[in-house]
This record gives structure tokens, sequence and C-alpha cells, in this order.
């Protein structure tokens, strides 16, 4: 079941087409992959369907249960609300804040008191609050980073930085989560234990995910399915196997060295 529809989407910058008729069907619990090269129009894809960017055209569609919701148009804070949670290329954590309040932060989607409750510190701001603080540090558990809670999280080390946006990502409770080149700068090792969390998140969180990578033994390992940008069109999609032996692909991006390997 398709849980996230892309229609021929579209988005100009003036005189510039960054992504020109880009269709994509993503299926409930899959591992998917967008690749492509530099300036192909992977990450505008990214910031069409969180809202960052308005497409020009076209269409998105989050099915969630038996609702369909249109994400054309929608602030990123209705769209995470609506089950879309993603991490950045560049990372973008609240630097200045601890580790916990990071992910406490992502969490207030979920509360359920209301502005009173909180001001007057009612039963269940604090039943609530309790309970966020406990789910918050169940999720720092999982990535190891629970002894590094209190910590300022610009002093985080890059690759846990990197481990707290994922963190953080999933503590809105998603229902898709975009990763947007989550092994950028990171070592061999730091990689292939990176890629262990993101199978594992995917099982164990019941989660669908769409990922941007350049490290095709990421991309190669984990995605089931891979759609390839080159010039913001999508000249490829199919399995791994497939795109490692699409003669497009290998002249756009791969290179016979990927083919061959």
């Amino acid at each position: 079941m398709s849980i996230l529809s892309v229609n021929k989407l579209t988005k100009s910058f003036g005189g510039l087409t960054a992504v020109s008729n880009v269709s994509m069907e993503i299926n409930h619990g899959e591992l998917v992959g967008l690749i492509g090269p530099n300036g192909a129009g992977k990450t505008t894809v990214f910031n069409m369907l969180t809202g960052i960017y308005t497409p020009t055209s076209g269409n998105i569609t989050l099915s969630t249960g038996n609702d369909k919701i249109r994400l054309n148009g929608k602030k990123p804070n209705k769209i995470c609300k609506a089950g879309v949670a993603r991490t950045f290329q560049n990372i973008r954590l609240f630097k200045d804040l601890t580790v916990l309040d990071n992910v406490r932060i992502s969490m207030h989607k979920n509360i359920r008191y209301d502005f009173f409750s909180g001001l007057f510190h009612s039963k269940l701001y604090s039943v609530e609050e309790k309970n966020l603080l406990d789910k918050s540090i169940e999720l720092l558990q999982i990535l190891k980073l629970d002894h590094k809670k209190d910590e300022l999280a610009k002093n985080l080390p890059y690759g846990e930085q990197r481990h707290l946006e994922i963190v953080r990502a999933l503590a809105t409770k998603p229902n898709i989560l975009l990763l947007d080149e989550p092994a950028a700068g990171m070592n061999p090792a730091e990689t292939s234990k990176l890629t262990e969390i993101i199978g594992w998140i995917r099982k164990n969180f019941d989660l669908t995910i769409l990922l941007i990578e350049h490290d095709m033994s990421v991309v190669m390992r984990i995605c089931e399915r891979i759609y390839v940008l080159d010039y913001g069109i999508v000249i490829a999609e199919g399995s791994p196997d497939e795109i490692k032996s699409n003669k497009r692909v290998i002249k756009a991006y791969l290179g016979e060295d990927m083919r061959n390997a």
C-alpha cells in the first residue's frame, strides 16, 4: 500500500527548473533510495515533501490509514504533524540546547495538555511531562546517547550529532522518515554502524524510509528500490541490481566501477 504518492512534481526558480515532473510511489514499510549527481534536485524534492518549498506544479499525497492528505502548500509544522519527519544534509540541531532538550522539543507536538494546564502545572501537565522525559531518554538509549543527555548538542562529536538528528526526527512519531545524506562526513566504521541503525529503526519502529545518500555502499546494501534523478528528471527506478546495470544511470552517475562491483 502506497504511503507517499508524488505525481508530476515540478519546482522552478525563475527561469530555472530544478525538478521536472518527478513521480514516485513509496509503499508502507519500504526503504527507498533517491540518488543522483550533485545538483540533480534530490534535496529540492525533500524540501517540497516537507513544506520548505511549495511545488510549482504536481501533487504530493500522504496516506495514513483511511486518510489521504494533500501536502502541497502545507507548512512544515503541519506536514510534520501529519507524520512526515526528516533530517538535513547540513546538521540543524538546536546546538545551544542540551541533547535531551533537542528530543523533548520534538515530542511536544504529541502532548495532550493545553496552555492553561502548562501555565498552572496541572496534574495532566505533570504526567505528560514525566512521560515525555521518560520517552526522550528511551529514544536516546537506542543510539547510545542517553549518557550525554545533559551535554550541549554543539559539543557532541560529528557522528553523534548525526545520530541525534535521527533521534529528534523519531521523537515526532513519524509514519515516514526522510534522511538527507545521513552518512555525510562519516568514516567507514561510522557509516557501517549507521547502516545497521537505519535498518534496525525501520524494522522496530515500523517506519517507511526515503533516503538520499551519495555513499553507494549504504544505498545498495539497505535500499529495496532506488529512484535516480539527473538534472531534475527521474531517469530510472528499480532494484539495486537493476540500477547498477542501467546504462543511463552508469553514464550519468555510477560509472563503470559500480556496475562491476
